[in-house]
């Protein structure tokens, strides 16, 4: 009996001095910087249903372009505070081969189109809808709003969780066309469907 004692004694011990040193490496680590394992990699290809309209859009039909991919839901509080910031930077930047890429997931076709019909669509954004979140899950999506942003070489370059604001989008499109380095931001709470 002292053997097995002796084993979970060490074990235990084992257990505190892992955790411990896992706390220890975040201490001093900036809580609202987030990591994606996409950064620095091809951005998987999204094909959807068109949301206002009958076809498809497809990421590979903008390529060459910079990318902001944003994945947002009608019933998503997050999606209402960035919504007019998106449409705001998608305006600006329209003469810039910046294509915006706004993925509804996890909603019902109806209730994304109403939204867009109160809260205004952005004739320069390419609207999608996720049907089953497989664009969503391939990007690693964990709640919403998230933001991704695509550098002209087809590359994840930024990420933002939670709503962007104008500041922040037009800040890091113009690092993104400069080809500098950004940083993957929290700026709040994302919601689950």
């Amino acid at each position: 009996m002292s053997g097995r004692i002796t084993w979970f004694v060490i074990a235990a011990g084992l257990v505190v001095v892992v955790v411990g040193v896992a706390l220890a490496g975040s201490l001093g680590s900036d809580p609202s910087v987030v990591g994606s394992a996409l950064i620095d990699k091809p951005a998987p290809e999204i094909v959807l249903d068109e949301l206002n309209g009958d076809g498809q859009v497809e990421l590979s039909d903008h390529v060459g372009d910079v990318v902001v991919v944003n994945f947002w839901a009608s019933w998503c509080s997050g999606c209402r505070v960035e919504h007019s910031a998106l449409n705001a930077a998608a305006a600006e930047y329209a003469g810039f081969d910046v294509t915006f890429f706004a993925v509804n997931t996890q909603d019902e076709e109806g209730q994304a189109i109403s939204y867009l019909d109160r809260f205004g669509l952005s004739p320069e954004t390419v609207y999608g809808i996720d049907h089953g979140s497989g664009a969503a899950f391939s990007y690693g999506v964990a709640g919403l709003p998230e933001t991704f942003f695509i550098d002209r070489d087809g590359i994840v370059v930024g990420k933002v969780i939670g709503p962007v604001t104008y500041d922040l989008l037009t800040a890091t499109i113009d690092r993104v066309l400069l080809g500098e380095d950004i940083d993957s931001v929290k700026t709040g709470e994302t919601e689950q469907g």
